[in-house]
């Protein structure tokens, strides 16, 4: 499974950014991916959970309400809508894919497959 992450950049604080998470190279289509995040000297920490099968979602405190994930099933890709954009941001932002089921997930070791990472810098 390949999971190739665009869309990061630089903005402003408040502005937005949009992530894309585009699946290839599997089998079975993973049943839920994710979003994480990693600023430098951090660990990594989940965002955003989706469930590819139903489309329930789940999301980490600091982002409710903020920050909305999405798919387009058609095109095998998931979505990081990110609105309001604060400074503690910024981070490298990684898609990750597993087989969990519908339940939230927001461990990063429930996922087996991840991608390179996309770079968000708000200032």
């Amino acid at each position: 499974v390949q999971l190739v992450e665009s869309g990061g950049g630089s903005v402003q604080a408040g502005g937005s950014l949009r992530l894309s998470c585009a699946a290839s190279g599997y089998t079975f289509r993973p049943h839920n991916m994710g979003w994480f995040r990693q600023a430098p000297g951090k660990e990594r920490e989940a965002v955003a959970f989706i469930y590819t099968g139903g489309a329930g979602t789940c999301y980490a405190d600091s982002v409710k309400g903020r920050f909305t994930i999405s798919q387009d099933n058609a095109k095998n890709t998931v979505y990081l809508q990110m609105n309001s954009l604060k400074a503690e941001d910024t981070a490298m932002y990684y898609c990750a894919g597993g087989y969990i089921g519908s339940r939230c997930d927001l461990a990063a070791t429930s996922y087996n497959y991840w991608g390179q990472g996309t770079q968000v810098t708000v200032s």
